[in-house]
Order: C-alpha cells, then structure tokens, then sequence
C-alpha cells in the first residue's frame, strides 16, 4: 500500500499541470493540499523502491508547478496588479538575497548558494502566484474541506502507528533517504532521527508527513481551516460532522506529535479565535483549565510527563537546551558579521556538510546566510501579514473574511515555531500559506475596486 504515497504525489502534480493547460489555474492549490503532506514520505519511498534517479525531478515539482502557474498567469493570461507595500517588500527581500549569490561569502559554490536562495526566498515567488491567481476561480471551501480530509487521513495513518508503537519512517526509507540526500546518518534510539523522541525516550509520531514537528505544525493549518469554516459573517459557529472529527483528530495528532511548540500554538490559536471572535464563555472557560492544569501539574502529575513539562519549562531537557545553543550560536555570527555570512552557512545546505552555524530559528537561519537587513525585512513581512488579517477579518464578509481568519491564525500559530525550527522547510504549511496571503491581497483589492465602481455607477 505505500507505494500509493509517490503514486498520489506524482498525480497530483500532473493534475495541476493538466488542468493549468485547461485555464484552471486554481487546481495548484489541490496539489499544495494533496501533494505536498506527503511530500517527504513519497521520495523517501521512491529511493526505497530504486528510482534515486527520479528523486531531483521529483523533489522539484513543488518549484516547478509555482513558477508555471505565475509564468501562465503573467505572460498568457496577462494578469496585471499595482503593487502594493507587501509586493515591494517581498520583492526587495528576494533581489536583496540574491545579492548574496554573487558575492564571495561563505563556503559554498554557486549551486548550493542557488540552493540555499531556493530555500530562504522562494516563498515571495509563490506569494505572486497567490497574487496574480484569478480568485473567483478559487473554490475555498472545498480546499478547507481537502486540508479537513488530509488530516482525517493522517490521524488514521498515526492510530496505526500507536497501536503497533512503530513509526512509519522505519518502513518508508525515512534515514536512507535523510542519509544519502542531506548527508544526516540515522540517531536516535529508532534508528531514524531524534526528533522522533522525547528525551526521557517516549516516542513521537509523524504519520505520513516529514516528521513530528512537521506534523504538529501542519496541524496548525488544519484548525486555522476547521475555525474558518464554522465561522459565520456574524461570528456565530455553524458546525457540521466532517468539520467536527477533523477537529479531534488534528487534537489527537499533536499530543502523538509531542510537539510542545505546536500544543502551545494550538492554545494559542483557540484563545485568540475566542477574543476576536467575541466568544467571552471560552474565554472563561480557557482560563479554568489554565488553572486546573498548573494544580494538576503542581500536585499531581508525575513519571514522564511531568519531566517533559518541567524540564520544558526550565530548558534543561536536550531538545531545549540544544535550542538555546543553536539560538546563542546564530546571535554570536550575527553580531560578529551582521550582514551575513553568506548562503548557505545556516540551514539544510550547511547542515548536510556539518558545518552548521545557528539554526532552530527560522529568524537566525535568515540572519546568519544573507544579515539583519534581511532578516527585519522577513520579520517587517511577518508582521504586516498579521496586522493586515486583522484588518481585513473586521472589515470583510463571506469567503474574504474566513480567508483572512485563516491566515491570521495560522501566522499566530506559527510565532513559536519560527522561534524553534526552519518553518519554511514545512513545504504543505509554507507554499499554502504564502500563497493564500497573496490571493488575500488580490481578492481585497478587486473587492475595494468593486466597491468603488458600483459607488461611481450609483453617483
């Protein structure tokens, strides 16, 4: 059955390319939702299976079906914007790295500094396919209900995992492919990565994604959808029965993921849809069971999980002391070279040769490659994208408002683990993300442009 996983993948990548040459466009966001989960797992299963020759290919469509669709859009469909501050600013964020590619820094050559700038400043290039995309032919409702299904399905996959207690990396090829491709040799006490346990040596699942970070974030995504959804112009909730097991599955999920950042992020999430949603008996709620959990952790809770939380809490457990390294490491390169040290010194390129500097920080992974300038222009794009959400979710009705709701959500849920992980590597978060802030910014725009002319025709 998991020769299935590549299988999907590759179809829903032809899918796209297909339908782009049918003038339907939109049809990049089912392979966003379809394809990229299961990104990792699919290559990893095809150098199992013998094809280490389709691998590069592969791991290029994500890159090729963006730049297509933005090609298509531009060039053949001939779409036109005005540029607006976040176009300015993703474009000066990208021509300013690139920058970095012909200048003499670093220890990298120009393909792995090309490769460094593909995974520190792609995102601008799939905010403009999101930009110039057509939204009226965005069925966004049905693309929420596809993230609601995907995750449906993992939940599936990691039930299995936790009633066999075996991860599925241990069948799919997970460390060859980790081994051979980014240079990391198997670790952990499961012969796959440390990542995939706590360290008082509870194991943590991934489904069928990368791994268990990966998974936890990606179930951000998944509530920022669920909560847009069931969110009516009035903020009354409407719930409906698919909406309402994605919501305990996505649940489940990260609690197996044992990611801490993620558990605290989906908190986080709920609290801030209650308050903006003006929802005061959740509120109250919440803030009960903030109370009920500092009693039972204080007085009753004991054995593993109260050492995870505690040593979680005080950064004396590896995982969080190895952040902290990581973090002070990074901080130290960029006060010393505050304009960079070029591409590629942080991040996946760096670490498959063991020559990794900072890192655990999407922010720091930024500012030790390409310098502070850069990285304040990533942060300045970060919190505009937050501010412009809100605006635009007090502001809007219909498929506007949930777009902006879920975007809103999904940038709060995501602040603590830019702190702690390369976000960006999270392919399914990422290109989604990016992509629906820029159909965001279009789809207000030709709702103000609306507005405006009707206002013109009625004078």
């Amino acid at each position: 059955m998991l020769f299935l996983l590549p299988c999907i993948y590759l179809f829903s990548f032809l899918q796209a390319l297909y339908r782009l040459l049918k003038k339907q466009p939109q049809y990049i966001l089912v392979f966003f939702v379809i394809g990229l989960p299961i990104y990792f797992t699919s290559l990893s299963l095809t150098y199992q299976y013998g094809f280490e020759g389709l691998i590069p290919l592969f791991q290029s469509f994500k890159e090729l079906i963006v730049l297509i669709t933005l090609g298509w859009l531009v060039f053949v469909k001939k779409r036109v914007i005005v540029l607006r501050l976040p176009d300015k600013m993703m474009i000066a964020y990208l021509l300013y790295s690139f920058i970095y590619v012909l200048l003499p820094l670093g220890n990298f050559g120009i393909v792995d500094k090309l490769l460094a700038l593909k995974g520190l400043s792609f995102f601008p290039l799939i905010y403009f396919a999101g930009r110039y995309m057509i939204p009226e032919m965005v069925p966004l409702k049905h693309i929420f209900h596809y993230i609601c299904l995907v995750a449906i399905l993992a939940a599936i996959v990691l039930g299995w995992e936790v009633w066999q207690y075996q991860h599925l990396q241990t069948l799919t090829g997970y460390a060859d492919y980790n081994e051979r491709f980014f240079g990391a040799e198997p670790s952990g006490n499961f012969g796959l990565s440390w990542t995939f346990e706590t360290s008082n040596g509870l194991k943590r699942f991934a489904s069928f994604y990368g791994g268990p970070l990966e998974l936890g974030a990606n179930m951000i995504l998944t509530l920022a959808a669920c909560l847009s959804v069931i969110t009516t112009d009035d903020h009354r909730i409407k719930m409906n029965r698919i909406i309402f097991i994605t919501l305990i599955t996505c649940t489940l999920s990260i609690f197996f993921a044992i990611s801490r950042a993620s558990l605290v992020s989906y908190f986080a999430i709920m609290y801030l849809y209650a308050f903006i949603t003006g929802k005061k008996q959740w509120l109250k709620i919440f803030h009960y069971a903030v109370l009920v959990a500092a009693i039972a952790i204080i007085f009753y809770i004991k054995g593993d999980i109260y050492e995870l939380i505690i040593t979680t809490i005080n950064f004396t457990d590896n995982s969080s002391a190895f952040h902290v390294l990581q973090w002070l490491e990074g901080l130290d390169a960029m006060s010393a070279n505050p304009l960079g040290l070029g591409l590629g010194m942080s991040g996946r390129v760096s670490a498959s040769t063991g020559d990794n500097i900072g890192g655990e920080n999407q922010l720091i992974i930024i500012g030790v490659q390409t310098g502070i300038i850069s990285m304040l222009l990533y942060l300045a794009i970060y919190i505009w994208i937050i501010q412009y959400s809100i605006k635009i979710f007090k502001s809007a009705t219909g498929k506007i408002k949930r777009l902006a709701l879920c975007i809103l959500l999904v940038k709060i849920g995501l602040i603590i683990p830019t702190f702690t992980a390369n976000v960006e590597a999270y392919v399914y978060i990422s290109y989604f993300t990016w992509f629906c802030t820029g159909l965001l910014v279009t789809m207000n725009d030709e709702s103000k442009s609306k507005i405006s002319s009707s206002s013109y025709a009625a004078a």
